[in-house]
């Protein structure tokens, strides 16, 4: 019976001295704890048993919702012909971790955590447009909060397809979209928002670098939903980048030249028509222009479906709001149609135009010794209708008639009636018999010679009345080419001033649109 009490004691005592020597046992490993870093310890806590290739929920169910947000930095280029845009900008996602929890008072009242990326898992979100891999600098950090929220902040270089509208050039708005989504998981597995409101994320121009060509317009946001498959759905948030070019480099070096030159070749009109100068500078001018197209082809952007409206061709485009209204729609641009004639090739044809019209008009008052006399129709229609409509008054030029060989015998028996009649005496003295006090007959040498004295000034005045009205000829051609000069004039100087004014129009609306 007295056996039994010691063991009882014993049974009784055990429990104590357990606990008593694991609570000293767990003082001792505490104390050995604190002697520790807090980072170290936390960091090692945190990552003793985690699995980064699990997404980290604790209910499967529940899916992981990624905020991201974008900040437009720089825009580094944009290569018209390969339609690619690249940009400079700041990206940051946020999400919760929900195996990367703690309690901060058991661990020095830390909150915050910075660990190593590969670490943990992050989500496999990216832009769909990219089209090559950016030199963008390796953060190998992000943060972590105690309640479990990641912070994974990082800048990237991004070089993304764009389709570029440049038929505005150099007035033009181009919108680039980026679009965020994740490559594998659906949206029960990963949701995307955005960080920070809208109107936040469009007008945030504060570390933009805005002394370059582009200037920054605005980042527009859209969120949306799609299908790849029938039972798949993803989540996407676009950021349409909308820029616009500065024109002034463009306008001074390209626009300005051109417009010179097509002052010089308006003010050429005033050179007289009948002076083969005036088409010696036309063509200079025409030769000029064409180096000038050479020299500037490099700076012009081009695309493989066409170039800008100063350019060779290209397709419509639409200004800055219909750019930003289609991104809100997503909708994509309509398919280019390639015109011609616009800008430089107008230009173009207006100085061969100008040449050619030129050309016409000093071979219609060339003189010629066969010059046809000026149609009564076209003396008509040209000296009195067309004159009177450019207010010029009735231009019309009497001719005198060509003198037939019958005057023109009996003006210079008239002029020369003396000699027409002594020519005539030898004969009638051979018919009538002479007198005793008539004088002797002239010589018959001497009336020969007085002949052929009056056949010489006869073919004389044939040549200078010949002469007269080759000159009263072409000086009615030359009233004819001066009419038809200063009409084709004025129609070239509307044609070149409605095609200014629309394309100064056109420019203005879209520049301040």
């Amino acid at each position: 019976m007295l056996l039994w009490v010691p063991q009882a004691l014993l049974a009784l005592l055990l429990p104590t001295l357990l606990v008593q020597g694991e609570a000293r046992h767990w003082r001792h490993l505490q104390a050995q704890n604190t002697s520790r870093p807090a980072l170290l310890r936390l960091s090692n806590y945190l990552l003793a048993n985690y699995q980064k290739g699990v997404r980290p929920v604790r209910d499967w169910r529940k899916p992981t919702m990624v905020s991201i947000d974008v900040i437009v930095y720089a825009i580094l280029s944009v290569d018209e012909k390969n339609q690619v845009l690249t940009t400079y900008i700041w990206y940051r996602q946020y999400w919760t971790d929900e195996f990367l929890q703690w309690n901060p008072e058991d661990f020095d009242n830390i909150t915050k955590l910075s660990i190593p990326t590969e670490s943990i898992w992050v989500p496999d979100i990216l832009i769909n447009e990219f089209v090559d891999v950016g030199k963008s600098p390796s953060i190998p950090y992000v943060y972590v909060g105690h309640h479990g929220e990641v912070q994974n902040y990082k800048p990237l270089q991004v070089v993304t397809a764009c389709s570029l509208d440049i038929y505005n050039f150099p007035f033009d708005v181009q919108n680039c979209s980026l679009t965020f989504t994740s490559w594998l998981h659906t949206i029960q597995d990963i949701n995307i928002s955005l960080l920070r409101l809208p109107e936040k994320v469009k007008l945030d121009k504060t570390i933009f670098m805005n002394q370059g060509e582009w200037e920054l317009l605005g980042v527009l946001t859209q969120f949306r939903e799609f299908s790849m498959e029938s039972n798949s759905c993803y989540a996407e948030m676009k950021f349409y980048v909308v820029i616009r070019r500065r024109p002034l480099f463009y306008t001074v070096s390209l626009l300005l030249p051109s417009i010179f030159l097509m002052l010089m070749d308006i003010v050429g009109f005033y050179l007289p028509p009948d002076s083969g100068e005036r088409v010696s500078f036309k063509i200079t001018l025409l030769l000029g222009y064409s180096v000038f197209l050479i020299i500037v082809s490099d700076t012009l952007p081009a695309t493989a479906i066409g170039t800008p409206l100063i350019g060779r061709a290209h397709s419509g485009g639409g200004g800055g709001e219909r750019s930003v209204a289609k991104a809100l729609r997503n909708q994509p641009p309509p398919d280019p149609a390639v015109r011609t004639g616009v800008y430089f090739v107008v230009c173009m044809a207006l100085l061969v135009m100008s040449l050619a019209e030129t050309i016409f008009i000093v071979r219609l008052v060339h003189k010629q010794d066969l010059q046809q006399p000026v149609p009564a129709w076209l003396r008509h229609l040209v000296l009195e209708r067309v004159a009177l409509l450019l207010c010029l008054g009735e231009q019309s030029a009497s001719r005198r008639p060509p003198a037939t060989s019958q005057t023109t015998k009996t003006d210079d028996c008239s002029d020369m009636g003396n000699h027409c009649n002594h020519l005539g005496v030898p004969r009638d003295l051979e018919k009538t018999p002479r007198g005793r006090g008539s004088p002797p007959p002239p010589p018959r040498e001497s009336s020969l010679a007085v002949r052929g004295l009056l056949k010489e000034l006869s073919s004389i005045r044939h040549f200078l009345e010949k002469r007269d009205e080759s000159r009263e000829v072409a000086r009615e051609w030359l009233h004819v080419g001066s009419v038809l000069d200063r009409l084709l004039f004025r129609i070239y100087l509307v044609a070149v001033l409605a095609y200014s004014i629309t394309l100064i129009t056109l420019w203005s609306i879209w520049q301040y649109s």
